[in-house]
């Protein structure tokens, strides 16, 4: 089982990195970028669990270890 969690600052936290990756886009001709936020992806394999299992660690190692709850949101999504 794969699971794919995606981390972001919150929309409340300013975002220098992806500001500045936008800038650069538009410098570079793309005038249509509106906005930019980066954050980090983490593909994880699981073995030996179901997908409530999964679904339960992964939201609690998103939660305790890969973000930061304060300016951080996460997302995860379970594959089979």
């Amino acid at each position: 089982m794969t699971a794919h969690v995606y981390v972001t600052l919150k929309r409340t936290v300013l975002d220098a990195q992806g500001q500045t990756v936008q800038s650069a886009l538009r410098g570079l001709g793309h005038a249509s970028i509106a906005d930019v936020r980066q954050g980090k992806f983490f593909e994880i394999q699981m073995n030996g669990v179901s997908r409530e299992q999964a679904q339960t660690e992964i939201d609690l190692v998103a939660r305790e270890v890969l973000s930061n709850p304060v300016i951080e949101d996460y997302r995860v999504l379970i594959l089979e």
